[in-house]
């Protein structure tokens, strides 16, 4: 009996001892109806934590309380969503607490989404939305089985014939960035609710392939990815109904894509492109384009960028060799640097205009 009491005083003590040393329950991040939020991060090592976002200028610090408990409150941010990470003594890591993740292979960052008094473009609103289907698909280059995602408007019938944008992301991101960070998916489901869009299929690919994301993936796109597409949906024949949008690297992408298969693409939108490529100098270097023949056979030739991009004067430069060789084209600066803020805008802006 004495033997039984002792073992029972032990797990009482165990189990107080796991309550005790349990972490206290976080909250973060909490976004307050005065756009202020609270980022918190739970830590009884650590010897300093500062919050990075793109929603502040410099790193701001966070204080611990006797629990381990770090917290900063930010006051008086814009409407939108923001990436942001914790710096723990000197180690970017994204928010343990926020179940919101940067779809990215290089860097590991959270979002915060701040709603304004008037839902945003990319909000989720009481509108028909569209699925979004996770597909796999057989890539000779090099043989291998890549995933691509396929979003489907509003009302989808498959008796039915649908334009198809083909839209890439940044370097680094991944196949989910543009519905988990850009939100491309809601952005149409919101446009094509408004009549402000034609609903059409998107696809995004995997742009990362290897091992030369650009010339590899020229080719996948043309022999692999439009291939399937037109094998497994409802799609309209032809250049008029095919358009082709990308950001960053994508952006990039979209131009080598586009400008080496003349003929293929109707539509074609750079978002802050990325050129300082191997790929883009042999397309480009020595260029002697038939504009007449190129001018005819788009109907939208578009480029943007922000005025605080870091690729801010490599775009300008590409507007003005597209220019320089008769290429109509499109040009939007618009304020705001190389951020997912300004891709959700752009896109905004394509959608309103292919296929009209």
């Amino acid at each position: 009996m004495k033997t039984l009491q002792i073992f029972i005083a032990l797990l009482v003590l165990s189990a107080h001892s796991v309550v005790a040393q349990r972490p206290p329950s976080v909250s973060s991040p909490e976004v307050h109806t005065d756009r202020s939020v609270t980022f918190r991060y739970y830590s009884r090592t650590a010897k300093k934590v500062m919050l990075r976002g793109e929603f502040l200028k410099t790193p701001v610090a966070l204080t611990s309380d006797t629990s381990g408990i770090w917290q900063v409150t930010v006051s008086d941010i814009r409407p939108d969503i923001y990436p942001y990470s914790f710096m723990v003594d000197s180690v970017e890591l994204a928010d343990p607490n926020s179940t919101l993740i940067f779809a990215n292979e290089r860097f590991k960052r959270s979002l915060v989404e701040v709603p304004g008094n008037k839902p945003l473009v990319h909000s989720l609103q009481d509108v028909p939305h569209g699925r979004i289907t996770y597909r796999w698909y057989q890539s000779g280059n090099p043989a291998i089985t890549r995933r691509l995602l396929v979003y489907t408007p509003p009302g989808f019938d498959g008796s039915r014939q649908y334009p198809v944008l083909y839209l890439i992301h940044g370097g680094s991101d991944t196949e989910e960035t543009w519905t988990k960070v850009g939100r491309a998916n809601l952005i149409a489901d919101n446009l094509v609710a408004a009549g402000k869009a034609t609903p059409m299929i998107i696809v995004m690919p995997y742009g990362n392939v290897r091992p030369r994301p650009m010339s590899d993936f020229t080719k996948e796109m043309m022999t692999d990815i439009i291939p399937f597409i037109e094998s497994n949906y409802p799609v309209l024949p032809g250049s008029a109904s095919r358009a082709i949008a990308g950001f960053s690297v994508g952006g990039g992408q979209t131009l080598n894509i586009a400008f080496s298969n003349p003929g293929s693409f109707a539509w074609v939108s750079a978002y802050a492109p990325y050129t300082e490529t191997e790929e883009f100098r042999k397309n480009f270097r020595n260029w002697s384009p038939d504009a007449a023949a190129i001018n005819s056979g788009m109907k939208l030739f578009s480029i943007s960028v922000g005025t605080d991009d870091f690729l801010y004067e490599p775009v300008k430069k590409n507007i003005a060799m597209f220019k320089s060789k008769k290429i109509r084209v499109k040009s939007y600066v618009v304020p705001g640097g190389h951020t997912w803020m300004n891709g959700k805008q752009y896109l905004s802006t394509t959608l309103q205009e292919i296929f009209r």
